[in-house]
């Protein structure tokens, strides 16, 4: 309803100049058929949050065509950085292994290790997001990086940062990462963090706003779980 009020408030100004951005998320494609995903990929959201951004694109959309509103919409897959909330798998991750390093817990519990996503930095993601309100005519964009990997491989690199040498035991459930050093587990399968409509792969397309607004993400998986650890370690 927030997207909605907002709108028609909008539509209601006279001599409107107002540029107004909603942020999308991939969460609106959910189980797709088709990857990687562009604007022209039909929606099948997993989740009410899903659902809700679904609605307001379309919201969005709708405004634009009816009442010509300068009304844009970014659809932006995973964007993270040190300032990631806690509750988001990518800071669990970085926060979890901080605490491992300086000995303040002992373990990380995770859920699908195997599921795939496309991961940027937040502040390439902002340019998109500006880049798109300086256009002359609003659009939709799908922001991502055009690379997906496991949140088993995040976990590696986060650790690797750390100076831990992390091991991979066992299958399914029972899998456990281990401190090749040390024989400590301290990665865990936790079936309470699966999804009941899991969403196995998200990997974007963003061809439309490498040509048309010229964005590029400049900041590599690498770079950014680097970056995120080391902001942890500090923290911790």
């Amino acid at each position: 309803n927030g997207t909605h009020y907002l709108l028609s408030a909008l539509k209601e100004l006279i001599d409107n100049k107002t540029k107004f951005y909603f942020a999308g998320s991939s969460e609106m494609f959910g189980k797709s058929k088709e990857s990687p995903q562009n604007e022209n990929t039909p929606f099948h959201p997993r989740s009410s949050y899903g659902i809700s951004k679904v609605a307001g694109y379309h919201l969005t959309k709708n405004y634009r065509e009816a009442y010509n509103l300068f009304a844009a919409s970014g659809i932006l897959f995973n964007h993270e950085s040190p300032r990631r909330g806690y509750e988001f798998v990518s800071r669990k991750i970085t926060h979890g292994v901080a605490r491992i390093k300086k000995g303040l817990q002992k373990k990380i519990k995770l859920g699908n290790i195997n599921s795939k996503r496309d991961w940027g930095h937040a502040k390439d993601y902002v340019e998109a997001m500006w880049l798109m309100l300086q256009q002359t005519k609003p659009d939709d964009y799908v922001i991502a990086t055009g690379k997906s990997y496991t949140v088993k491989h995040f976990c590696e690199k986060a650790f690797a940062v750390a100076g831990i040498d992390l091991i991979w035991d066992g299958t399914g459930v029972n899998e456990k990462g281990v401190d090749k050093n040390s024989g400590n587990i301290i990665v865990e399968i936790d079936p309470q963090y699966f999804r009941p409509a899991e969403v196995d792969l998200m990997l974007g397309d963003a061809s439309k706003a490498h040509a048309k607004l010229g964005w590029n993400p400049v900041c590599a998986l690498d770079e950014l779980v680097t970056e995120m650890v080391q902001a942890d370690l500090e923290r911790a």
